[in-house]
């Protein structure tokens, strides 16, 4: 049953699953199923200093808001652009005397935004706000106290003398925002920085081999009047030709899991029980657990898994301290053991190489972070979806590195198919699409000028061996 639709998509009674989206028609790869602007969003705690906080872009020399001192705006035009989210909100935080956490400014900013329009905010949303989920019900204890205790918080940053909420009313916001919230990413798309509410986008539900995936479109910022700022918005993208009545899914998690870890994650976070095919038939555990072809005993694997996990600690440990010199420590020693033990599709291994090759590119230490990061996607293209998102950043990366590495052609290669993936998963407008359109010009002229250069060097030794003299003329 169909209870609400825009052009391509519709509300309809997903069964076990409660409500989901469908296509209304065919839906090509790589077509926007539709797109949505926020309805409220806000920057992480961590990140207040150094993103802008109306338009979500890392950026640096910001400039911080006279009155409250806490959001800070790449200049005048995007403050201007914010204001109308932020001035209540600014309020707020001075009458506090300081900021409260990245959730409950924006419960205070769903609440606001709320109230202003009273109701559905236009005719494309399917949905209000208020008729989210909340999963409160099914929240463990722990989640409960944490939620009450966020309860309390706000109840103190809600500005006296505005309309008042019950404590239950309030509860069913954080909840909404707990099982709901999608984190924004930055304006490149690779660092979260931020978390923000799309009422139809909560309306897709989760397969863990989607046809859909989600990106974050900051729009353009460029023009000089606030009022000509475009909004920033995710986009619904197809992955694959869906048919129509087909329903629209996305994946809540990544898929380079385990199926019970992903099935544990989504029950953790979003209180429901994945029985995807994926999941269900364990589809890719083997490749995700198994051994190297050198057939080692199964105590060894064991142990050597054991070992990859707890190294995998101390490494994330010395990576968030800054020590990339003992995280390049703890990452050979990891690779040294899982050498003829598990195999480079095993998802510890794949972390690692992962690890290495980063923080070697970030020393500069191209080459051999090109050797790492040349085994990390191989082993991605044999998990992932081959228009995964995902798989597309990280073959850039490894084609950057080894265009830094000198290693022309197979860089370039790689920065192509990079490209092929992402104008499918964020289209030619993404920030990210335009730098891989710029490194994809830049390398094919290098390629070009290596190639010249290497057949005038094989022209110029032939010409130089004829003209050398025969041995017996010189005798």
């Amino acid at each position: 049953m169909t209870v609400g639709s825009m052009e391509t998509a519709a509300l309809f009674d997903a069964g076990k699953k409660g409500r989901g989206l469908r296509a209304t028609r065919e839906l090509k790869t790589g077509e926007v199923v539709f797109a949505e602007p926020t309805f409220s969003a806000v920057v992480f705690d961590s990140f207040f200093t150094q993103v802008c906080h109306s338009c979500f872009r890392r950026q640096a020399n910001l400039h911080r808001c006279g009155q409250c001192k806490f959001a800070h705006y790449c200049d005048r035009t995007c403050q201007t652009a914010c204001w109308d989210e932020h001035k209540q909100e600014c309020g707020a935080i001075r009458k506090l005397g300081k900021a409260p956490s990245e959730n409950i400014r924006l419960a205070a900013r769903v609440l606001w935004r709320m109230h202003k329009i009273t109701g559905v905010a236009t005719d494309s949303q399917l949905i209000s706000v208020e008729q989210l989920e909340d999963h409160v019900a099914d929240m463990p204890q722990e989640d409960l106290k944490q939620l009450e205790t966020d309860v309390q918080t706000f109840m103190k940053y809600w500005s006296y003398g505005r309309k008042q909420h019950s404590v239950e009313f309030i509860s069913h916001i954080f909840g909404i925002i707990k099982c709901n919230g999608f984190t924004m990413s930055d304006q490149r798309g690779l660092q979260a920085v931020g978390v923000g509410l799309f009422p139809n986008l909560c309306l897709v539900n989760h397969d863990c081999w989607p046809n859909c995936t989600v990106i974050l479109n900051h729009g353009s910022q460029t023009a000089l009047s606030s009022a000509l700022h475009s909004q920033r918005r995710i986009e619904l993208r197809a992955l694959r030709k869906i048919d129509e009545n087909e329903e629209l899914t996305v994946s809540y998690v990544d898929f380079l899991n385990l199926a019970t870890d992903r099935q544990s994650k989504l029950k953790k976070h979003f209180y429901f029980d994945c029985t995807c095919e994926h999941c269900t038939q364990h589809i890719s555990d083997d490749l995700m657990s198994a051994a190297a072809d050198s057939k080692p005993s199964a105590d060894k694997v064991k142990e050597v898994t054991a070992f990859s996990k707890e190294c995998l600690e101390k490494i994330e440990s010395a990576r968030i301290d800054g020590n990339y010199e003992e995280v390049l420590k703890l990452c050979r020693e990891c690779l040294k053991m899982q050498d003829n033990v598990l195999a480079d599709t095993h998802l510890y291994k794949l972390r690692v190489l992962s690890v290495i090759s980063e923080v070697l590119s970030y020393l500069h230490s191209f080459s051999e972070a090109a050797a790492y990061a040349r085994r990390m996607v191989e082993g991605y293209k044999k998990l992932y979806h081959p228009n995964n998102a995902q798989l597309g950043t990280a073959i850039m990366r490894a084609g950057v590195t080894l265009w830094h590495a000198g290693q022309i052609e197979e860089g370039h290669g790689m920065i192509c198919k990079a490209y092929g993936i992402l104008m499918i998963t964020h289209g030619p407008n993404h920030a990210i699409t335009k730098d891989l359109e710029a490194m994809r010009t830049q390398t094919e002229i290098e390629l070009k000028l290596f190639k010249q250069n290497q057949l005038m060097y094989h022209d110029m030794r032939d010409a130089a061996l004829k003209k050398e003299p025969k041995a017996e003329e010189s005798k």
